[in-house]
């Protein structure tokens, strides 16, 4: 009798980081990492030009959605920044993306990683990645059926309404990033991070207030953290949302566990870009310190193993993903209690 599929399961893993090793998909890719951040840098410059030159119109709207953009693309090298996936370094990593997400993004670093890590290590299990945590919109049945209410009859449409929902997802993170940074648990660099963000947040919007009417300025701030908040939201969604859910016991192999949570987005180089590299998320859970680029060399050697051990690896494009997404999450809203129905008769069904 041979071994335990899992045994053989977790043999395969260990063959496949093996296999990625020795042909140097691990390697640090600091030119791509520094092209890029030079060239968002650029864009941001001129963005920051046409807002000088615009003076006052309403046409800082268009300003405001580049901003939303690149603000997006600047959380994408902050996230690979804190997965060590820039330098050979771990503390150049950390201190890089702890700069880069209170400075340029808006959000917290120690916020961030803390919620990510936890997601990484058990993607899509009930109790334990945040990430499927029932508030607003319940992403398992479970978490629906204990809705009432006004709470209720929004989640039984909360698949149609995700996407107007995740507008708001920017003020979110900056609402989550301060409960993190003023929370009664001890934060490190708690201060450097708190420092960056007043810094940040106190130039730009002395900035849009100065140059700007307040009505224009309001405006601006709304257009890109609506664009900032939609952009993120429409990159992470995909990645997981409407794949397999695991209870909150279940024993499954990290190879298993990784893949069957996980969804591929199709779309080259440009996929790559516009989503920055979250597109792979098949191969970045599997490998979450791999440079962006090395991803797609690594994903056929990853096919290749799930097709040994008979795991089934998702790829769809991206519209396609998104109608997944809201008919699974109307699919759970239905678990909601009915607001108009009575206790009493639902009591003795």
């Amino acid at each position: 009798m041979g071994p335990p599929r899992g045994n053989a399961v977790i043999e395969s893993y260990a063959a496949l980081l093996r296999t990625v090793r020795s042909a140097g998909l691990m390697r640090r890719r600091r030119t791509f990492y520094g092209l890029v951040f030079g060239i968002l840098l650029v864009v941001l410059g001129a963005a920051g030009t046409g807002f000088v030159l615009l003076g006052h119109t309403w046409f800082q709207l268009v300003i405001a959605a580049g901003l939303g953009f690149l603000f997006t693309q600047f959380a994408f090298l902050a996230h690979e920044a804190a997965h060590q996936q820039v330098f050979a370094s771990r503390a150049a990593n950390d201190w890089s993306a702890r700069i880069l997400g209170p400075l340029l993004v808006g959000m917290s670093y120690a916020m961030w990683v803390k919620k990510h890590n936890a997601h990484h290590q058990n993607p899509n299990v009930v109790g334990k990645d945040p990430d499927i945590h029932t508030g607003i919109v319940a992403f398992h049945e479970d978490g629906a059926a204990g809705k009432r209410g006004l709470a209720a009859a929004f989640t039984r449409h909360q698949g149609t309404l995700l996407f107007p929902l995740i507008l708001f997802l920017g003020f979110s993170l900056v609402m989550d990033s301060a409960k993190t940074l003023f929370g009664r648990r001890g934060v490190r660099f708690r201060y450097i991070e708190i420092g960056l963000l007043v810094l940040r947040f106190g130039a730009y919007l002395t900035v849009l207030f100065l140059m700007l009417p307040w009505g224009m300025a309001l405006a601006f701030v709304g257009v890109q953290m609506g664009v900032f908040g939609f952009y993120m939201g429409a990159s992470f969604a995909p990645n997981h949302k409407g794949m397999p859910i695991l209870a909150a016991g279940s024993r499954v192999d990290f190879l298993t566990r990784q893949v069957l949570t996980s969804r591929n987005i199709r779309g080259g180089f440009f996929m790559d870009t516009l989503m920055g590299g979250l597109n792979r998320q098949v191969e970045h859970h599997l490998f979450p310190d791999m440079a962006r680029p090395e991803l797609h060399r690594a994903g056929r050697l990853v096919r290749e193993a799930c097709a040994r051990n008979g795991i089934n690896v998702t790829e769809t494009g991206l519209m396609q993903s998104y109608g997944i997404i809201v008919s699974y999450l109307n699919r759970v809203g239905l678990s909601a209690a009915d607001p108009f129905e009575c206790p009493l008769m639902r009591r003795f069904r």
